[in-house]
């Protein structure tokens, strides 16, 4: 029934803020916009985080960080998680070894959202299997 992940969708009160720290961290202008939205592709299998301007965000939404985590993969998260405090997030949950080959760590972003960061070896082990 779930086949992929396809849009990660982030809440920010200042979409041309959000827009600007992503870019920045990505490195990357969104590859799509409209208005009260902007969508960056990223990654191996180029998946897509969208930025909405919170007056769309759907009624009873949370306005802080909770529920699930989704954990990007990174290769080295001590010096992704170093970067994204030097950018101005706050920790959420600290690195974090969970066994060999899994490393967690999570931020809040300037905008109040939860970006998990994490070397998988999972994810490694897969992706090495389609190239």
């Amino acid at each position: 029934m779930l086949r992929g992940l396809t849009t990660v969708s982030f809440w920010a009160d200042d979409l041309a803020a959000a827009k600007a720290w992503y870019t920045e961290l990505l490195g990357a202008e969104p590859y799509f916009e409209r208005p009260g939205y902007a969508e960056f592709r990223l990654g191996d299998y180029q998946h897509e985080l969208g930025l909405i301007d919170s007056r769309y965000a759907p009624d009873g939404s949370a306005s802080g960080p909770g529920g699930a985590v989704v954990y990007w993969h990174v290769d080295d998260v001590s010096a992704a998680l170093e970067e994204l405090l030097s950018m101005g997030a706050k920790e959420y949950q600290p690195l974090t070894v969970r066994g060999p080959g899994f490393v967690t760590a999570a931020v809040i972003d300037p905008f109040g959202n939860v970006l998990g960061i994490m070397q998988n070896q999972h994810y490694l082990d897969v992706l090495a299997t389609r190239r």
